[in-house]
């Protein structure tokens, strides 16, 4: 058979053929079927938003699923995967509004729910046309035709289920507490929700005096939110701090003793001490009379949730908008009030009307407090500050009541759930995820909001509430005819279903409330199969899944909700493993974003680059839990050191097997009857299989591409494919020539199976220019070949690259061209028997006449060896130049013992020190007329001298390579013959004379032509001569 060339269409075009071709087979279930009896590998795809254009982020995160699912499918197992598209929620919500210009919820109600929320759902797919391009595009494989969606009923049902099984429990509650509230979207957050929208903002701090009744003394208070004042109605101190009572300026001020310098900076007298617990019950005026407060109020109390690690050590208590506040005040009955209403306005005083988070408001406020003498000082102060994590509005904490599920009650039971699961990083589980688990609170599971799963609550005048888990029992127990068949179960129609009471048999009304979106993402496991009325069977084999992937945001986002519910309904986690990819910045380290102008189209650059080159970079780049710099230079260095050295070594064996006529698979050499330097290969071969399936299942992708990368760079393509060129050109079809034609052609098998998973499409070209079979994606994952791993001959070769590249940088410090020859390189004596028969293999390399072993390198070159300063000043101080003389004792041998990792003993004044190599400073001199380099105890020197023979052969190789240059610059066929003409220059012919024969041999010349005018001219070593060349008939 005929090798195909690769294409040489742009990537795009290519790629564009290949995903046609795999959608014509249908791929992915191919992949599927082809395991259909096999051990199942579970993995969940986290609902992506389809009213949202995708980002290059969703690149990132859905080629890190693609990968392992790959590779799992290659590993043998079945790996079933749909994609899941959240299609509720405030992201829908909003961008209708901005469609309908609402500002308010006042305006959707005017606007009528109905007509709202058919609008919603016009917008849940908005942009799954993109969704699905960028999927396709990138060579994902999973099912886009029959994805979950979370709006759908089926979908709706199960999260009804699961609410009931919570209830049933006895873990769903009605309650008052203070919430994460956007005014904006006029709903309440959930805790893991608050976490995803922290900005960093600038405001005003300030510190006020609060006037003790009856006397002329005040407490000190500092509040960062100075709008919540008008609310105050108790001060708060900790009963085991200690406080003072202090005169400043003529004033008398009480405050944390510990903080007095912080805030009045010594200036003041400490006239008294007291527990903080000695000041409770002191009453003090209202700062604010704008609210008119009854019952007890405007007291000191005390608490342990005060702190004197900032501020005064005095908190004010506003029990409207602070969870600790409203505890604090529930627990000494003080009374309640609230000036500001569900829109975040002032409802009365003199900003009536004002939003709380308005910047303006602020500065209002601290010219009241000034102009009224109740100003102590005010204090500028950038801090994060949580927003809405869709709006993007700041949100307030606000008294509300809302449905809780009662999730500190499993508090314990999910946090070892959370033990059980792998997490890739480590530490985002056991550290940073677990820490947010011991911290958790109650979970606020409702949102007054429109467009949600309908929370399947009811609720009677008497004080029950019951939860409908199914639509049969909807049926059952609806006062109304309902068809479950042609029901939509959104708002408004499902607020129009009445059941009765089983307490007192009045009718119930369905608490008008949707259901936290987190929430329907958290019920996926269960949801997306319609369980439990649907596909038991498939549930339980689907469950829990062996994996899932996503973002560092979703730590306390999906991570959490998954966890919790699966806890709670199944009694244990729904996921066992799950790898946590970091944020993507831009190149300069910034957060991309539209008002920057730094976003990454990912259509664009995947045209462009390609979904490969994307895919193999992003690892590469970074490892995926730290972020990724996206830089474009970066982008084409991967590109250039991997793509094109891979593409090209194809190329260059299809060539050469085309035109030979050969088929490696018709033939074997046995792997004993190799050349050395084919074992050399598949010992380095069998090795990357077992470096890069280790890779694989550590889930780790950086260390699969850098594997991959640096033996398709260094190995294959840099040494041997280069160094066996001339096995390939041969022209008897012996052994020798069958074995290197082997050797490669297993390898580049080999390769298109190792990176399918994560560059599906470069991977699938070469396998089927290779094989003619159907797709590498069908085929197995290379198990590594223990047998043919040969440490010895690895040992000798790599030794003999690190000498050759140690040599190549002792030409480049002498400033010689590794095409000018040299007549001799020393080395120790003591890699000769190591080397053994690879000695022309390194004068060949090295452009050298001959190779001599030396036993005493100090024959050619000098050491000098000095403390390292930055390791031993530390240690040695005043005694470091009695160390500097006494590492001039060190012989030779010591240094090379110490750099292969030995210790050792000096004496040092008399006290013996033991020392390593990393405090030495190793400085080494070649003496004149050499250049010597050394690493890694490998020491290479070069004789620098050159003789006019030297020189003129130097020359001769100059010429040579110009000439190869032009033929390829000319799309000469490589075994088209030429005349070469060149310009008379005395140097130039008398340094080419005695070489005519092999000039012509390399360049496949028949004649060397003298001629008088040539317009092209090339500088050979110094020399400019005109050179032109003329194709042969």
């Amino acid at each position: 058979m005929k090798f195909r060339e690769l294409s040489k269409e742009s990537v795009d075009k290519v790629e564009e053929g290949i995903l046609k071709k795999w959608k014509e087979m249908d791929i992915l279930n191919k992949t599927i079927e082809k395991r259909k009896d096999s051990e199942n590998f579970v993995f969940y795809d986290g609902p992506i938003y389809a009213n949202a254009k995708p980002g290059i982020h969703h690149v990132f995160a859905k080629s890190i699923k693609d990968a392992f699912c790959k590779y799992k499918t290659m590993k043998g197992y079945r790996v079933l995967r749909k994609i899941g598209l959240d299609t509720h929620g405030l992201p829908i919500e909003v961008n209708v509004e901005k469609k309908l210009g609402f500002k308010s919820k006042a305006d959707i109600e005017k606007y009528g729910i109905e007509k709202f929320c058919e609008e919603c759902k016009i917008e849940t797919d908005s942009n799954i046309d993109e969704v699905r391009k960028l999927t396709d595009m990138m060579g994902q494989f999973i099912d886009c035709d029959h994805p979950y969606v979370t709006c759908s009923k089926e979908y709706i049902e199960s999260e009804w289920w699961i609410v009931n099984e919570l209830n049933k429990k006895g873990l769903i509650y009605y309650g008052s507490k203070v919430l994460p509230y956007c005014r904006r979207c006029g709903t309440e957050l959930a805790s893991h929700e608050v976490s995803q929208g922290y900005k960093e903002v600038s405001v005003n701090t300030v510190i006020v005096p609060f006037k003790i009744e009856g006397k002329d003394e005040y407490f000190l208070v500092w509040t960062t939110t100075p709008w919540t004042l008008m609310a105050n109605v108790a001060l708060c101190v900790n009963p085991t701090l200690d406080y003072v009572k202090v005169e400043s300026k003529g004033y008398k001020f009480i405050l944390a003793k510990d903080l007095v310098n912080s805030v009045l900076n010594d200036e003041c007298t400490i006239l008294e001490t007291y527990k903080g617990s000695d000041l409770v019950g002191i009453k003090y005026e209202q700062l604010m009379p704008f609210v008119k407060v009854e019952g007890k109020s405007f007291i000191v109390l005390a608490d342990n949730y005060v702190t004197a690690s900032d501020g005064t050590g005095i908190v004010h208590i506003a029990p409207a908008y602070g969870e600790d506040d409203n505890r604090v005040c529930r627990e000494n009955d003080i009374a309640f009030i609230n000036p500001v209403g569900k829109d975040g306005k002032y409802l009365t005083g003199p900003w009536t009307g004002y939003v709380v988070t308005d910047p303006n408001l602020e500065i209002e406020i601290i010219k009241y407090l000034k102009e009224n003498d109740k100003l102590f000082k005010k204090i500028k102060m950038t801090h994060e500050y949580p927003h809405c994590w869709r709006c993007k509005e700041p949100l307030i904490y606000y008294a509300k009541p809302a449905w809780y599920v009662r999730t500190t009650e499993y508090k314990d039971k999910i946090i070892e759930s959370n033990k059980t699961v792998t997490w890739y990083p480590e530490f985002i589980g056991q550290k940073r995820f677990n820490n947010w688990l011991e911290n958790m609170i109650d979970w606020g599971i409702s949102r007054n909001r429109y467009w949600g799963c309908p929370l399947p609550i009811w609720q009677c005048d008497c004080g029950n509430f019951e939860t409908i888990g199914s639509l049969k029992e909807l049926k059952e127990r609806s006062i109304e005819d309902v068809d479950i068949d042609t029901i939509e179960l959104h708002r408004p129609y499902v607020d129009n279903i009445h059941i009765k009471c089983s307490k007192c048999d009045k009718i119930m009304n369905r608490v008008p409330d949707v259901l936290d979106v987190w929430f329907d993402s958290g019920a996926m496991p269960y949801a997306q199969m319609h369980y439990p009325f649907e596909n038991k069977e498939l549930f339980e084999e689907q469950f829990p899944a062996d994996f899932i992937a996503e973002g560092v945001d979703q730590t306390r986002g999906w991570f959490y909700v998954l966890l919790v519910l699966s806890t709670l309904i199944s009694g244990k986690s729904s996921f066992k493993r799950v790898v946590v990819n970091d944020m993507m910045l831009d190149a300069n380290g910034k957060k991309m974003s539209k008002s920057t102008g730094n976003i990454i189209d990912p259509i664009e650059i995947m045209t462009k680059y390609g979904a490969d080159t994307i895919r193999w970079y992003m690892p590469y780049a970074s490892p995926i839990y730290t972020p990724l710099k996206f830089d474009i230079e970066g982008l084409k260095e991967v590109y250039s050191k991997f793509f094109n050295t891979l593409r090209n070594t194809y190329n260059f064996f299809a060539l050469y097997a085309n035109t030979d006529s050969l088929d490696p698979r018709e033939f074997n050499v046995e792997y004993e009857n190799r050349e050395e330097i084919d074992k050399w290969l598949l010992s380095k071969y069998n090795k990357l299989i077992s470096e890069v399936t280790d890779g694989y299942e550590s889930y780790d992708l950086t260390k699969v591409v850098r594997k991959v990368t640096d033996f398709v760079s260094d190995d294959l393509s840099n040494w041997y494919i280069r160094r066996n060129r001339r096995r390939f050109w041969a022209s008897d079809l012996d052994e020798n020539k069958k074995a290197v034609y082997n050797t490669t052609y297993e390898v580049l098998l080999g390769l298109s199976k190792l990176i399918a998973p994560i560059v599906p499409y470069i991977s699938e070209e070469i396998y089927i220019s290779l094989t003619n079979k159907e797709s590498v994606h069908l085929e197995d994952f290379p198990i590594c070949d223990k047998t043919k791993i040969n440490d010895e001959i690895e040992k000798k070769m790599d030794l003999v690259k690190d000498l050759i590249s140690l040599g190549r940088n002792a030409r480049e410090e002498a400033k010689i061209k590794v095409r000018q020859p040299i007549s001799e390189i020393i080395l120790d004596a003591k890699v000769k028997n190591i080397i053994g028969d690879l000695t022309d293999l390194i004068k060949e390399e090295l452009n050298v006449k001959s190779i001599t072993f030396t036993e005493d390198l100090t024959k050619y070159m000098s050491f000098e060896v000095k403390p390292n300063f930055k390791i031993c000043g530390p240690i040695f101080g005043k005694e470091i130049k009695d160390f500097a003389n006494a590492l001039t004792n060190l012989t030779q041998e010591d240094i090379k013992k110490m750099e292969e990792g030995s210790t050792k003993t000096i004496n040092l004044n008399k006290n013996n020190i033991e020392i390593t190599y990393d405090m030495l400073d190793v400085r080494i001199s070649a003496k004149e007329g050499f250049n010597a380099s050394h690493e890694n105890n490998n020491f290479i020197i070069l004789n620098i001298t050159l003789t006019k023979e030297l020189i003129n052969e130097g020359i001769v190789r100059e010429f040579i390579s110009k000439v190869q240059q032009m033929r390829k610059t000319n799309d000469y066929e490589m075994m088209d013959r030429i005349n070469i003409y060149y310009t008379n220059n005395y140097e130039f012919n008398n340094a080419i004379k005695d070489y005519i024969d092999f000039i012509k041999v390399e360049t496949l010349a028949d004649n060397l032509i003298i001629k008088d005018e040539i317009e092209n001219k090339l500088d050979l070593n110094g020399i400019v001569v005109g050179i032109e060349l003329e194709k042969r008939n």
